[in-house]
């Protein structure tokens, strides 16, 4: 659960921090990341495989917030907030309607190194799908944003 609203968070605040960078991008006539990543069929292949990630890792569940998180959130809304989240924040059609990072996150307790193995699970996730070096750092960056919302514990 606590991995779940983490990447919700994540999520949003990527969203909340990419509009203007992807007005800009579009205005000097790039490809907006939402196209790299494949659109909406590209990112929710790689948000399944992500969630089902988290909800497996070991170090996450030893977390007992995360753990009784994911009984509130499973991983099918999970999978939809999150993606709905990158959608958004990559440029795509999709207006996420979830909760602040802060706010879904607070109740987990998250420490540092649980976000660093969220972040390696995320990368794993990526390099499955062979998600581009280039569009890989602009989601790292997206996500990197969210951090202080949803990290509580160094």
């Amino acid at each position: 659960m606590k991995n779940v609203k983490m990447v919700i968070a994540f999520m949003a605040f990527v969203v909340a921090t990419t509009v203007a960078p992807i007005v800009s991008a579009q205005q000097a006539g790039t490809t907006p990341l939402y196209e790299r990543l494949g659109g909406l069929k590209g990112i929710t292949v790689v948000v399944d495989d992500f969630i089902n990630r988290l909800v497996a890792n070991k170090t996450l569940n030893k977390n007992p917030a995360i753990n009784a998180g994911r009984k509130i959130s499973p991983p099918p809304y999970l999978k939809f907030q999150v993606s709905q989240l990158i959608c958004e924040l990559a440029g795509g059609p999709c207006k996420y309607t979830g909760k602040a990072m802060k706010e879904s996150h607070a109740h987990l307790n998250i420490s540092e190194k649980e976000w660093d193995v969220m972040a390696k699970e995320f990368q794993k996730s990526l390099n499955k799908f062979k998600v581009p070096a280039a569009e890989q750092k602009e989601l790292f960056d997206m996500v990197g944003k969210t951090k202080a919302d949803i990290v509580v514990r160094k």
